[in-house]
């Protein structure tokens, strides 16, 4: 028996798994794959302590930090994935697909998200080219250059005011003809002399040659027509930014835990706990308002100072 199990190899999980480690908790952790979804970044400047890594250097250093702790207090359960949570009133049970049961008295879900693809003939050929799905990421990449947002929710216009700091030009395109976002960011947004916002246009392809040069999408026809009357345009970029919304790893946990419509986990901001009195989440499979990959792992810190100080409660009633 576990005092805890950690699932994910991202930002969250690896700082739960140090901390879990350095606070002598009996820990089992399940990892997939290392660095979450910064891993595929080019180059990352926001990742504090380094003015810029690689999304592979900074996966590299999250294994590292936490396999100098493996052995009697960490077990790594490498390659694979958590398929179920089971919940009990004296501890949790995370089944994997390598067939592996794990008990513990506390479990932390740090499992991530994935971005939705953009799915336009080209879109695939020039991810990390010169189109990219974290701003935050790779945003200052772009510095004085030409740029399209995909996306008219939240994401989309936080994306844009960020680059709207150091990028030439930003146009954003909306599918619709209204937009998602709360009024004060797309206010804050529009006001800005250098942001244009397109509505009712659909992306239909990414060109370039050996980095994106240009963006095809169809735009026109509102709602009130139907659809009818669009026309396709061609917008010269450098680079393009996709927020058409996160899907969080969540699935295995079934119905066992409290997620919202789409199926973030819920949790207390104040301790990361989850609706089960055993288990917390952190990162970008929560419900958090906003996700980073610093975010992630102060997140998991804050959630792993609650779960210690409730095992400690839990050791000393017995």
């Amino acid at each position: 028996m576990h005092d805890l199990v950690i699932i994910g190899g991202g930002p969250a999980g690896a700082a739960a798994a140090v901390y879990a480690a350095r606070k002598q908790l009996k820990t089992a952790l399940i990892v997939e794959d290392w660095g979450g979804q910064s891993a595929v970044s080019s180059e990352i400047q926001n990742w504090v302590g380094t003015s810029a890594i690689s999304g592979a250097d900074l996966a590299d250093n999250l294994k590292n930090h936490v396999e100098a702790y493996a052995g009697k207090i960490l077990d790594i359960n490498r390659g694979t994935r958590a398929i179920a949570l089971t919940t009990f009133d004296d501890r949790v049970e995370v089944m994997t697909a390598k067939g592996e049961k794990v008990e513990a008295q506390t479990a932390l879900i740090a499992s991530g998200a994935t971005r939705r693809k953009l799915e336009v003939p080209g879109a695939a050929q020039f991810d990390q080219k010169g189109l990219t799905y974290c701003a935050s990421c790779d945003g200052p990449l772009f510095e004085s250059k030409d740029v399209a947002v995909i996306g008219g929710g939240n994401a989309g216009f936080e994306t844009a005011l960020q680059l709207l700091a150091y990028c030439k030009t930003v146009t954003l395109l909306n599918r619709t003809d209204t937009f998602r976002a709360d009024e004060i960011s797309v206010a804050a947004a529009l006001a800005h002399p250098n942001m244009k916002a397109v509505m009712n246009a659909v992306p239909v392809e990414v060109i370039g040659e050996q980095f994106v040069t240009a963006l095809r999408y169809s735009a026109g026809g509102g709602s009130a027509s139907g659809g009818k009357d669009r026309v396709e345009k061609t917008l010269a970029v450098e680079g393009i930014f996709v927020e058409i919304g996160l899907l969080p790893n969540t699935a295995w946990v079934g119905d066992t835990l409290v997620k919202n419509k789409i199926g973030q986990i819920v949790v207390d901001p104040k301790t990361q706990r989850a609706s089960h009195q055993r288990v917390w989440a952190a990162g970008d499979c929560t419900d958090g308002l906003y996700h980073q990959n610093n975010i992630a792992a102060g997140d998991a810190v804050k959630a792993l100072e609650d779960i210690y100080l409730f095992l400690r409660k839990v050791t000393s009633e017995i």
